[in-house]
């Protein structure tokens, strides 16, 4: 009997394996796809962006019913939180999803492969192949003409820490039994705002730390300052600019401490600490060296199109250096790479029309480039701005918070960065991102029709902003 010769084996099942896996097979190709879990959907779908959300969401329904009333709605100003319940829906969701990916798999006629794919080195004859070690510890190889890694990333720790039942990650954050009286945040990226956003909403006494000068700090400046605003009257700690943070357990959780703004020693106690200080490539183990691939801090390094350097073999998610841990960058790097194996149009990911989305409360998305950063570039920037105060959807909503800021091109008139914060803010960026890819101005969004009363509807009010045009405010 003939070996198998795969057109591609892609390493690794999350959303840049899995899409990557599955569009390959949609243009014709022959594929496996090589993951290390129980189930596919990776740190996304199993410990990710998926599981966080429905905290999130559930999060979200317990605030509202905590002020039913004010919506004519009696009887439930007293709820009780069932937190094993919240659990399980949760888990219920990535289940429904988990068994949607295996559906995907067979009805693409994708070959799975359970185990631990290593590389083996160059191409030989013009055939790759991948070393597959299973948790039963027996080896099997893999040929393919073409080689994705898609092997994701794993959660930073502090230095000189380990992740336990005090000191968590987002993968343990997840499974803890009881919602916290109180918690530490390290780090104020998405995943540290967003779990921070769903204890609080608990009950938890939740304080967050930041070693730069502002939290969610990837975002443009009057974001982070409006989200600062709006947390601390939630009744959140916020400490920015610390330094030498240092965690000791203790029987009642552990001791928080660090040196303020100010060099003043400060500390805090707590039932748990959460560690998101950011996220590192799962590339050890992969066999990279025996290859020509390069890497720097552990990232691999591509070209636009996501080649290595070694020919015929990919790399697409988080492990790619230079590009944002996203799970939709991942997802499009699938989309363009398995469009280049099959010889298909395609087109590279352009930085400045990647999303940003951080759903804590209120929501904040963003686009293209800060007002900062296009100061930074060269631009003459023209900048519009709307408060959602002047939003009648955001009225019925009962969330005035936030507003939408547009940052254009002076002289003529092109969007180079929109930034929301406020309700349904996740939602309604892809509009923004559509303006962006089509280069739109000014001028042509003011003259696009809004449904109304929309949350959308707030975005024809920024755009017409920047020429001062603005009719709500």
């Amino acid at each position: 009997m003939a070996e198998t010769i795969f057109d591609v084996v892609v390493v690794g099942g999350g959303p840049a394996g899995y899409t990557c896996a599955i569009r390959a097979s949609q243009y014709g190709l022959k594929v496996a796809l090589v993951d290390a879990n129980d189930r596919l959907g990776g740190t996304c779908l199993l410990w990710g962006c998926i599981p966080t959300k429905a905290l999130l969401f559930s999060s979200e329904l317990w605030d509202q019913i905590h002020h039913a009333d004010r919506y004519g709605i009696e009887g439930v100003s007293e709820p009780k939180l069932n937190w094993k319940t919240v659990i399980a829906r949760k888990d219920d969701v990535i289940t429904r999803h988990t068994k949607g990916l295996d559906f995907l798999m067979k009805k693409n006629k994708i070959t799975t492969f359970k185990g631990y794919g290593t590389l083996t080195g160059a191409a030989k004859d013009g055939v790759h192949a991948v070393e597959v070690k299973g948790v039963d510890g027996k080896t099997q190889t893999i040929k393919a003409k073409k080689i994705v890694l898609a092997t994701g990333s794993n959660a930073r720790m502090l230095p000189g820490y380990e992740a336990d039942e005090t000191i968590l990650t987002n993968y343990e954050i997840l499974q803890i039994a009881e919602v916290p009286k109180s918690l530490v945040v390290i780090g104020s990226g998405a995943v540290g705002i967003e779990f921070a956003s769903i204890f609080k909403s608990f009950g938890a006494e939740v304080t967050i730390l930041e070693m730069l000068p502002r939290i969610v700090p990837v975002e443009d400046e009057e974001i982070s300052k409006e989200l600062t605003r709006l947390m601390k009257k939630r009744g959140f700690d916020i400490n920015l600019s610390v330094k030498d943070t240092k965690i000791e357990k203790n029987k009642d959780g552990a001791l928080v401490s660090w040196i303020d703004q100010n060099g003043k020693p400060q500390s805090k106690q707590a039932e748990k600490v959460l560690v998101a200080v950011g996220r590192a490539p799962r590339t050890e183990g992969l066999g990279l060296e025996k290859t020509k691939i390069a890497t720097e801090r552990g990232f691999i390094m591509t070209n636009e199109w996501m080649e290595t350097v070694e020919p015929g073999i990919y790399a697409i998610g988080d492990i790619v250096g230079g590009m944002p841990q996203l799970a939709h960058v991942g997802s499009m790097a699938g989309l363009i790479v398995a469009a280049r194996m099959a010889g298909k149009y395609a087109r590279p990911i352009n930085r400045r029309r990647i999303p940003g989305c951080t759903y804590c409360e209120p929501q904040i998305a963003s686009v293209g480039l800060s007002e900062a950063k296009a100061k930074e570039q060269g631009y003459t920037v023209k900048i519009g701005k709307f408060p959602f105060v002047g939003n009648s959807k955001a009225t019925i909503l009962d969330a005035h918070d936030g507003f939408v800021k547009v940052v254009s091109d002076a002289k003529y008139g092109e969007i180079l960065g929109v930034h929301i914060i406020g309700p349904a803010a996740t939602e309604i960026i892809a509009e923004c991102v559509t303006a962006l890819e089509l280069e739109a101005t000014v001028e042509e969004m003011m003259f696009t029709v809004h449904a109304h009363p929309t949350v959308a509807e707030a975005l024809l009010d920024a755009f017409s902003s920047v020429e001062g045009k603005a009719v709500n405010v």
